[in-house]
């Protein structure tokens, strides 16, 4: 499964608006890096009380990519 999935599969249940969850893939040299785009009323649901959520959701991409000897960053774009 591709890592953009596993992140939207994850906050999809924490947000109202799924379908508004957009994840780009920009890759470098050494590390991906994911922008997450979302609702404008989801970006607190998604960035947490002070940044839990989003700060557990790139433990669990860095996890995964680590499985695939992967380097990944994940950043939230308004």
């Amino acid at each position: 499964m591709a890592l953009d999935l596993y992140v939207k599969k994850v906050l999809a249940d924490l947000v109202d608006y799924p379908d508004a969850l957009h994840i780009t893939e920009v890759a470098g040299a050494k590390t991906t890096v994911f922008e997450l785009r979302c609702h404008e009323s989801d970006v607190g649901k998604v960035i947490g009380k002070n940044g839990k959520a989003i700060s557990s959701v790139r433990t669990l991409l860095s996890l995964v990519a680590a499985r695939q000897d992967k380097r990944v960053l994940l950043e939230v774009v308004e």
